[in-house]
């Protein structure tokens, strides 16, 4: 596959990475799961650990950070944070290691690539997603772990030829599901996890706006099917006007393996 790319190594609760770049190096955002992992990952996409220039984090929680200190560690590779994620991880130990580490406040230019950052709305210390302007000035976006849809984020995202956007659950298979109460209203509200509907809602959003490909991610494996979510979008799109194959790609990022698509 030539020219730059966009990659999910794994996305879901038990680990999100994603790649972009080209085929001689690029950045990741979040490492989720252990460096093995995450260097099989790469490999199966046909890259390589020396290739990533930086690593940039959405969050402390662990299905983000899992690898990150070994990984980052491994390679020298500068790790870049809200100062919330950052003081978070810190006072874990996550950041020891032989690797510098950077504050993101608005803007990072890695090499050939401009990076900005967004706040999304999550119970975690400090949030970001992030949208990164690629050598040819395409823009791409990460917009997961969002409990709603906020002004900022869509303002950040639209415009981007290809979108990661989260859309975690199916508020009817979380409400009729097993889990406790208290944990359902977490996952629902709005410092939770985006819905198949919002989703669906912004995908049209941006379809509209020049989304050339959208990517569903994060999908809850207790609270969601890859084809409900699917399904979800593709009719709001249909609904809109928008044709498949013509006016978009619609994919749902796999949760334990790669995915890997050249942006348009």
């Amino acid at each position: 596959m030539a020219g730059e790319v966009f990659g999910t190594l794994y996305s879901g609760s038990s680990g999100n990475a994603t790649y972009l770049g080209d085929r001689s190096g690029g950045i990741l955002i979040d490492v989720g799961k252990n460096a093995k992992q995450t260097t099989l990952a790469l490999q199966e996409m046909g890259l390589v650990p020396e290739s990533i220039h930086a690593i940039f984090l959405t969050h402390e929680h662990s299905d983000h950070i899992a690898g990150l200190r070994v990984f980052a560690n491994r390679y020298h590779i500068p790790v870049y944070g809200s100062l919330g994620t950052l003081e978070a991880l810190d006072s874990k130990g996550h950041l020891r290691g032989d690797f510098p580490v950077f504050q993101m406040v608005s803007t990072a230019d890695i090499g050939d690539f401009h990076v900005a950052c967004f706040h999304t709305s999550h119970d975690c210390a400090e949030g970001m997603g992030y949208t990164v302007t690629l050598p040819s000035g395409k823009n791409v976006s990460v917009a997961t772990d969002l409990g709603v849809m906020t002004e900022e984020v869509k303002s950040s995202i639209l415009g981007s030829r290809t979108v990661l956007l989260e859309s975690n659950h199916d508020l009817g298979m979380l409400f009729n599901g097993p889990y406790p109460y208290a944990l359902k209203q977490r996952i629902s509200s709005e410092t939770g996890h985006l819905n198949n509907d919002d989703a669906a809602d912004t995908a049209m959003d941006l379809v509209r706006a020049g989304a050339q490909h959208i990517i569903l991610g994060h999908l809850s494996r207790e609270n969601n099917l890859p084809d409900l979510a699917y399904q979800t979008t593709a009719s709001m799109l249909l609904g809109g006007g928008a044709k498949a194959g013509a006016d978009y790609l619609l994919d749902v990022a796999p949760r334990s393996r790669t995915l890997l698509t050249e942006v348009l």
